[in-house]
């Protein structure tokens, strides 16, 4: 189901900035058991962002309601991807304050990760493709996302679950589609996102979670050196939670599915994932 400012539709206005600019931001929600998982801290998020990037959002409530509609459409468990534009406007990359926020919220098929990877781990790859810097877009899932695009076109081996991302440097930042977070010495380490990368939801979940087990977590530069010599490595996001790496093909380095990486899948569990 497709519903375009509360109506069922599946066309928007070629003039819609979105389209024209990728003049927008967006947000990928889990339905499951009867309930949209994380809900509110997407929906925090994404007013947030929407502040961040001067869109005039006001419609939280209508879009509350959008959700409700699309879920009680559902017959399986779903994604349900909400996208907010600027927009339609003319042509030109002046937005009039005239222009009101087009609302989009569509569902989507489950993804159905094997067992095997959350048990196992899964392998992943570096991507040759460097991820662009810009400190007043950093940490926003924005509509831009070409720099994944094409870093997720570098392989078309359905054994490789994910590419990481590094920026100019050769840091280690996100991966297409996830988190990543290291584990050296019994602490946490996730990249650092003051420059590029999108601040995920379960990026946070589990930073939340680690504080909870008192597992210590920080926010840092990792170089690919620290990647290789990490003790336990997983990648994460709202979909897929918690996939331990096996992994990195390039190199052929290996890592096992360490007790860290267990216990904050275990917690994520008992959460409802």
């Amino acid at each position: 189901m497709i519903l375009i400012n509360g109506i069922a539709e599946d066309r928007i206005n070629i003039s819609d900035r979105g389209l024209q600019y990728g003049d927008g931001l967006f947000e990928t929600i889990v339905y499951r058991n009867g309930v949209l998982e994380f809900l509110d801290a997407h929906l925090e998020r994404l007013i947030t962002d929407c502040k961040r990037l001067k869109i005039p959002f006001q419609d939280s409530d209508d879009l509350r309601a959008d959700l409700l509609t699309v879920c009680q459409s559902l017959r399986a468990e779903a994604v349900i991807k909400v996208i907010i534009t600027r927009g339609s406007g003319g042509r030109g990359y002046f937005a009039g304050s005239d222009i009101n926020p087009s609302r989009i919220v569509s569902s989507h098929p489950l993804p159905n990760y094997p067992d095997s990877y959350y048990q196992q781990g899964v392998s992943i790859r570096f991507c040759q493709h460097p991820i662009s810097e810009n400190t007043v877009l950093a940490g926003i899932k924005h509509l831009n996302r070409l720099d994944q695009v094409l870093a997720r076109n570098e392989w078309h081996d359905t054994n490789i679950v994910e590419g990481l991302l590094f920026n100019n440097d050769g840091d280690v930042i996100e991966g297409t589609m996830s988190n990543v977070f290291i584990v050296k010495s019994g602490q946490l380490i996730t990249a650092k996102l003051d420059k590029s990368g999108v601040a995920g939801i379960m990026r946070a979940q589990v930073s939340e979670l680690a504080n909870v087990l008192a597992l210590p977590v920080n926010e840092a530069t990792i170089s690919q050196q620290e990647l290789l010599n990490a003790d336990e490595v997983f990648i994460c996001n709202s979909v897929m939670g918690i996939l331990p790496v096996s992994q990195i093909v390039d190199i052929n380095k290996i890592y096992a599915v360490g007790t860290i990486t267990q216990q904050l899948q275990n917690a994520l569990q008992k959460l409802g994932k």
